[in-house]
């Protein structure tokens, strides 16, 4: 069933869209939930919080052509908010290290009208993605956007850790020297 059919689904609040979505994009939230929480229960459990908050946010939203990236996002905020719930205590290690990699790169909001230029922000980011190779780009997507190890990027490409982290690295170079030029301030 094509993307379109299932969002009216959920506008008609037929319960057979989640159904549909679960037979279509399952299996892929999954092993996105799973990249980043390392934990099939718990993977499990944020592809289900997905369905739910996909029920409750359409209506209003009506992500047609682009239902992926909205079921994506929805599941990579479960599995981000199960993992920061398991390590409280510990403060979320892996994830606050991916936070300071990309924090060189990224402005931090300081002011009101800087907070409100994330949309310019993620466009730039988005310009940015696109001018990479699409290997460049896969990287550096499962890296920061799926939080994919550097060990597991590593064995998937083919590649040393080493280099792995060398591509990220200068990749991150790249995206600042982008956001410069964008006159984002770092």
């Amino acid at each position: 069933m094509d993307d379109a059919r299932i969002v009216d689904l959920y506008l008609t609040r037929d319960e057979a869209a989640i159904a549909a979505t679960a037979d279509k994009y399952g299996a892929h939230l999954r092993a996105l939930a799973l990249t980043i929480t390392a934990d099939a229960p718990a993977a499990e459990e944020c592809e289900n919080d997905t369905y739910l908050a996909a029920w409750r946010s359409i209506p209003p939203h009506e992500p047609r052509d682009y239902f992926w990236a909205f079921l994506a996002r929805l599941t990579r905020h479960a599995a981000l908010d199960s993992v920061r719930a398991r390590r409280t205590a510990k403060r979320a290690g892996e994830i606050v290290e991916l936070g300071d990699e990309l924090a060189a790169c990224l402005p931090a909001p300081e002011s009101i009208e800087q907070t409100l230029d994330n949309a310019a922000l993620a466009d730039a980011i988005s310009a940015f993605l696109r001018g990479l190779s699409p290997a460049e780009r896969t990287l550096f997507v499962r890296r920061y956007w799926n939080l994919e190890p550097i060990a597991a990027l590593a064995k998937r490409y083919g590649m040393r850790e080493s280099r792995v982290k060398s591509t990220l690295h200068r990749l991150r170079g790249r995206l600042r020297t982008h956001l410069e030029k964008e006159g984002f301030t770092i």
